[in-house]
């Protein structure tokens, strides 16, 4: 259903049992997005933009995905040119195969590659660092250089690319991701601060 030209882009946060959505709710809804958190497929495909969340395990969260059915609608979208964005574990499932404690799990296969555990002494990374955006990047844009973002997690992509912002914990690895309608991050923009809301505001303007 088109929205009228004077109406806030419709962001849907993709409800499939990863856990508390609120704060992403609450950060979206400040950037300009009108949100709806729903495990509702229909909504999920209609949305000027999805957000696809995730905290926990890499196979909990394709278990999520797969009992909802949800990978069909997520790939419909990006092949259509319709924006999606991956969050923390919501960005890892999007890669080809996420292994975990020596169990390797099937993901949804839109980027290349695969995540794996940081090469790091200290493990989990956690807490704020900063990030080497893409050139031209369109969700840093206006970000000045260093802007640090906040990180919770032990698995990572790894490699450079077109469309690709790093981070280094001791090695670098993919903090964020940008392939054409398709946008994700490691980090957790809704617990970044205003740097993390500005990084939102400039997804959410890019809705139309």
């Amino acid at each position: 259903m088109p929205r009228g030209p004077q109406q806030p882009p419709r962001v849907v946060i993709l409800d499939y049992g990863s856990g508390n959505l609120r704060s992403a709710e609450r950060a979206l809804a400040r950037a300009g997005g009108d949100v709806t958190v729903t495990a509702d497929l229909s909504a999920a495909a209609d949305a000027d933009g999805l957000v696809v969340p995730g905290v926990g395990a890499y196979a909990a969260c394709m278990a999520g995905v797969e009992a909802l059915d949800a990978g069909p609608v997520i790939a419909e979208r990006v092949a259509a040119g319709r924006p999606v964005l991956g969050i923390c574990v919501g960005m890892q499932i999007l890669f080809e195969y996420g292994e975990e404690r020596g169990v390797v799990t099937k993901g949804l296969g839109l980027l290349p590659g695969g995540v794996t555990r940081l090469p790091a002494e200290r493990v989990p990374h956690m807490g704020w660092n900063e990030v080497q955006a893409a050139p031209d990047s369109m969700l840093f844009a206006g970000l000045p250089t260093g802007t640090r973002f906040y990180f919770v997690h032990s698995y990572a992509a790894f490699g450079a690319g077109p469309g690709v912002t790093t981070c280094t914990h001791e090695e670098p690895f993919v903090a964020a991701v940008e392939r054409g309608p398709l946008s994700a991050t490691q980090f957790h923009p809704e617990k970044s601060g205003d740097a993390g809301a500005a990084l939102l505001r400039n997804w959410v303007t890019s809705l139309g």
